[in-house]
């Protein structure tokens, strides 16, 4: 696993995966992002980590989108301009989120034997909390009898 700390551009292959958003016209970045999402939602047996670390990074770029999300910015992430992402990634990139933490995931295993890997998990639940924020209590109505 060439990694190098916990955050969704801080390995090879998301790295890579922000180098080849910046090399793609701008009509080709959202198929991109879409495909690096399906495959982790759809994976042939178990969630390989190269697929998994490419749909950390592209949920990422969806939920720097969000009103309440953060800029994916790192130095390792896209320094061009992304298209304005269309709604549905958003479950897309859930979804593939709950399949990257799941227990057929290779790189859950991996973060499971790593220190930091309580710390990873909280910020895949952070990612997943902006994308899908829970829905606050309702009030109580106030009953008059």
């Amino acid at each position: 696993m060439g990694t190098w700390d916990i955050g969704p551009f801080d390995n090879d292959t998301a790295a890579d995966f922000a180098g080849d958003l910046d090399e793609a016209p701008m009509e080709q970045r959202e198929p991109m992002i879409r495909r690096a999402l399906e495959r982790a939602v759809h994976p042939a047996d178990h969630l390989v980590t190269p697929d998994a670390e490419r749909a950390v990074a592209a949920a990422a770029l969806v939920a720097a989108q969000h009103p309440d999300g953060e800029p994916a910015c790192s130095n390792y992430g896209p320094s061009e301009p992304l298209p304005v992402l269309p709604a549905d990634l958003r479950t897309l990139a859930i979804d593939a989120l709950d399949h990257v933490v799941a227990e057929r995931s290779d790189i859950a295993e991996l973060w499971d034997e790593a220190t930091k890997g309580p710390t990873w998990r909280r910020d895949i639940a952070g990612l997943r909390a902006v994308l899908d924020p829970p829905i606050p209590p309702q009030e109580q109505a106030l009953s008059w009898t």
